[in-house]
């Protein structure tokens, strides 16, 4: 078959590598239909994250139709239209019991691989490195989907495709950040980032009560998408002080919740990067904090800040003594998915979710590459790329 595989920093190619075949009784083989670009994909194709090895199938969000399921299977059949979670859990372990889905024990191949690093396992990921479960991506012709029962959903008969695809990984990460982050009723939330998680992290604030929610980015494009597409009033911190701006629109206080959605790719407010050589040695994501740091700034005593970028390095410069003087709760997390995607879907069907819009470029997996560097360089107003493996 057909996949986007990394063959080192930056060098991308679409090569034939093996068909999927069923492994275990509750694996699925999914025929993708439709995947998209994320920016947690773009520290890997510099080379920076851990344990990429040439060959590897990227991506993490995709859609498509069941053709062949393990003798375990229950929920699904051949024929079936499925968006897949991400993150790969059993639905059985302590983690995955409570809801904890990317913290899952059992899905990662390698017990012990992100323990070193991270001091304690997570769950395994379609399209991540090895330290992530070494599982082939979703920009291929086919994917196996592991515990397929927990990780796979159908997608309603009202649902459209492109908004159905990003149930995948945006959506639920959006709602993780939300979610988790606190949001209640009548509160004001500030989003750092206007790219797909933040737009939908907006949305889902929205729909859990928010009376106000700003987003921030500097983008124009992206800007007015956000304020079109979700309904959210903006920031161009390019323009404004950004905590300044927040105060003075909350009475003085500041949002109650506060969420970053930029992650360590996200450009940093006019301030240059580390040297390469240092990165290398404290690790991807430790020159790119600028985003967590204004939001811990901004956030009103007491609130909630919900790191939603994917950090894998070390940070230094972080004011911890802030977030004890100010009485914040600091969270993070990959997304839970498996708790949140039947609601999402829900929500689509009904008309009160939209995500269509972020599908900017849409194109054949051939183009991939391509795809890959308009959405890295945001050329052409790009926001997603999204490919179609058969066109």
């Amino acid at each position: 078959m057909k996949a986007l595989c990394w063959r080192g920093p930056g060098e991308l190619s679409v090569d034939r590598v093996p068909d999927p075949r069923i492994l275990n009784d509750q694996d699925a083989i999914v025929k993708v239909t439709l995947s998209a670009t994320c920016g947690s994909d773009l520290d890997l194709l510099g080379g920076h994250g851990p344990a990429v090895r040439p060959g590897d199938v990227i991506g993490h969000e995709f859609l498509g139709e069941v053709v062949e399921v393990g003798q375990g299977v229950r929920r699904h059949r051949p024929g079936d239209r499925v968006v897949v979670c991400s993150v790969i859990g059993c639905g059985r372990c302590w983690h995955c019991e409570r809801d904890m889905w990317s913290l899952c024990e059992n899905s990662h191949p390698g017990p012990g691989a992100s323990g070193d690093r991270w001091g304690g396992d997570t769950a395994g990921m379609f399209g991540y490195p090895h330290a992530m479960g070494g599982f082939r991506g979703g920009h291929a012709e086919y994917v196996r989907v592991p515990f397929a029962d927990q990780g796979a959903f159908r997608v309603p008969d009202g649902v459209a495709e492109m908004d159905a695809l990003f149930a995948s990984d945006a959506a639920p990460t959006g709602w993780t950040g939300a979610h988790l982050g606190g949001v209640r009723p009548g509160d004001t939330v500030a989003v750092w980032g206007c790219g797909a998680v933040g737009q939908l992290a907006a949305r889902a604030a929205m729909l859990l009560g928010a009376e106000r929610v700003i987003a921030i980015d500097r983008h124009p494009e992206r800007l007015m998408m956000t304020e079109r597409h979700i309904g959210a009033e903006t920031i161009d911190y390019t323009r404004s002080d950004v905590p300044a701006d927040l105060r003075e629109r909350t009475g003085g206080r500041g949002p109650d919740v506060c969420v970053e959605a930029v992650g360590p790719e996200g450009a940093a407010t006019g301030r240059p990067r580390l040297p390469g050589r240092i990165r290398r040695r404290i690790g991807p994501g430790a020159d790119h904090l600028v985003a967590v740091r204004e939001a811990v700034r901004a956030c009103r005593t007491g609130g909630s800040v919900f790191v939603l970028g994917v950090f894998a390095g070390l940070a230094d410069r972080f004011p911890l003594g802030m977030i004890m003087d100010k009485g914040l709760t600091l969270r993070g997390a990959r997304q839970h998915g498996q708790h949140y995607i039947p609601r999402l879907l829900e929500l689509m069907g009904k008309g009160e979710l939209r995500a269509a819009h972020l599908a900017t470029h849409v194109m054949t997996l051939q183009e991939a590459p391509r795809g890959y560097e308009l959405f890295r360089t945001r050329r052409d107003g790009c926001v997603r790329a999204v490919f179609r493996p058969w066109a």
